[in-house]
């Protein structure tokens, strides 16, 4: 089993940045992929962005390509998803995600049924 928890998120200007860390406990993340969602109130979930766990290849969505980062430090156990240039659009809970799946390509990762385990949420408001 796998606890992950998110952490970081917060209040911050139309323009700014956060770093949101997704903590794993228990099993490590070894032969996992990990990504990043949100959600909105009344909206379904999005993906964001995936890393395979060992390796560190990245698959991003469109919407945060060149604003939003992910890395990894594998000795802690941690993600980390930095976000730059944040937009009022980009207000959400933002949940960090472990997959224990083996796929060939990036397509079934973008999907919430890869993931078997998923962190409590993190709040990421952005004012104007």
């Amino acid at each position: 089993q796998v606890q992950l928890v998110e952490s970081g998120g917060g209040l911050v200007q139309a323009g700014g940045s956060l770093r949101l860390s997704c903590a794993a406990f228990g099993r490590t993340f070894s032969s996992y992929a990990l990504g990043w969602f949100r959600q909105a109130p009344g909206k379904e979930r999005d993906f964001l962005v995936a890393i395979k766990w060992n390796g560190g290849s990245t698959y991003y969505a469109d919407s945060v390509k060149g604003r939003f980062t992910i890395s990894r430090d594998n000795a802690k156990n941690t993600v980390y998803l930095q976000m730059n240039s944040l937009k009022p659009e980009d207000t959400a809970v933002y949940y960090c995600a472990a997959s224990h799946r083996v796929y060939m390509d990036w397509a079934p990762f973008t999907l919430e049924d890869a993931y078997a385990y998923w962190g409590q949420g993190t709040q990421v408001t952005v004012s104007s």
